[in-house]
């Protein structure tokens, strides 16, 4: 079994905070704070950096964050731009979204950032890719990549028109740990991968990266690590399917604790499998139930 060694600190965790709006209701998300969500109802202790508009939706961010305990510490409010949102809108049945330019997550400030990770230098980096859309929070977390030690784990999470295959690909290569889906992969891939285990080891050699976490839908997911390990894990069944909103970020949330805690990889892929399948039978991508976490944790 491979053991992953990793610092104690919890993890900073970098990125958009937005509502998702729904004809009828708003859903607070972003895939980055649902990370940190999750982590923090598993008692991972996460720092989520970012920041929300000098506006109600800002304050309700605050207020729900203070509700669930987490710390804001590291939540910015910029009375320049709105709190992120992303319109969702539903045509029989089917939803399509626009994601918002121009929003707080976009302009994270770089001083207050590194202010608010202060003894955290030795924890783990986790981001994703839509909040880098601006040069301001690009050159934020270049700052924060320079100053934290433990690692960066990048969840790629590509988002249309938000990204580019070069800027995705140098993030790529300055990562240890890097989650993706198939068709992220086939993206930022070359083209000559005849599995999916073959992608994943050509990324993982192409950038040197410590692992690399592919997910597949109802395929399952597979780990390639540095040291020549591959591992699979199917899909576990849903029992009482809702929706599989936040499902990739529940498995995220659950691999980044798994590093934290030095589990071995085969140990991560089945715990992280069987959580995202547990959020799919959730309205959304995460829950103010402590019960909830409380019964996964108890289950490790």
């Amino acid at each position: 079994m491979t053991t992953i060694t990793a610092s104690s600190a919890g993890p900073v965790i970098f990125g958009e905070v937005l509502f998702d709006c729904f004809p009828d209701r708003r859903v607070l998300g972003g895939a980055p704070f649902n990370v940190a969500w999750n982590l923090h109802g598993l008692g991972g202790n996460p720092l989520f950096v970012g920041a929300v508009g000098d506006d109600r939706p800002g304050a309700d961010v605050r207020r729900i964050m203070a509700a669930w305990g987490m710390d804001d510490s590291g939540l910015q409010t910029d009375p320049a731009h709105p709190t992120g949102t992303v319109q969702v809108s539903l045509e029989g049945g089917e939803p399509s979204y626009e994601i918002v330019a121009d929003q707080a997550y976009d302009h994270v400030d770089r001083q207050a950032a590194l202010t608010a990770i202060a003894g955290r230098e030795d924890a783990i980096l986790y981001h994703g890719s839509l909040a880098l859309r601006d040069t301001g929070s690009r050159e934020t977390l270049a700052a924060l990549r320079d100053t934290v030690r433990g690692g960066v784990f990048m969840d790629v999470n590509l988002r249309a028109p938000w990204w580019d295959r070069d800027t995705v690909r140098e993030l790529v290569a300055n990562s240890a740990w890097v989650k993706l889906n198939q068709d992220e992969l086939d993206a930022l891939g070359d083209g000559d991968m005849r599995s999916p285990q073959d992608g994943a080891r050509a990324l993982l050699s192409r950038y040197g990266l410590r692992a690399v976490i592919l997910t597949r839908g109802s395929e399952g997911a597979l780990v390639a690590a540095s040291d020549g390990l591959v591992i699979s894990q199917p899909a576990p069944p849903v029992d009482g399917l809702v929706d599989t909103v936040g499902a990739g970020d529940a498995f995220s949330a659950v691999v980044l604790l798994g590093i934290m805690e030095g589990w071995g990889w085969e140990t991560i892929l089945e715990r992280a499998a069987r959580f995202a399948a547990q959020v799919c039978t959730l309205r959304g991508a995460t829950t103010e139930d402590r019960s909830f976490y409380a019964e996964q944790s108890r289950a490790w």
